[in-house]
């Protein structure tokens, strides 16, 4: 099992761990600082889960309206702390 430990130090290698969903796949790419690959791959998808990182994507973009929509989607509240501790707590939760 992957921990939130593991998940963090894999960002150091060249590509994801295959086992990741696309979720952490989606939050592994924003942290190796590639915005546009983690948005690409959560895009096109509808379910809440999806919804509550693309909501996390588009607010790191400072895009509010748009996080905002997608938080409302994701039906959870816009997230108020810092970027790192919102990135952290997706990981662990979609863990």
């Amino acid at each position: 099992m992957l921990t939130f430990e593991k998940f963090s130090t894999s960002v150091a290698l060249a590509f994801p761990p295959p086992e990741l969903s696309v979720l952490l796949e989606s939050l592994w790419w924003d942290k190796k600082g590639d915005w546009q690959k983690a948005h690409d791959l959560i895009d096109h998808l509808q379910d809440a889960k999806s919804a509550h990182v693309h909501a996390y994507l588009h607010r790191k973009e400072k895009d509010l309206w748009n996080a905002r929509y997608w938080y409302n989607r994701a039906k959870k509240p816009a997230y108020i702390g810092s970027l790192d501790d919102e990135w952290e707590e997706l990981v662990k939760t979609y863990l």
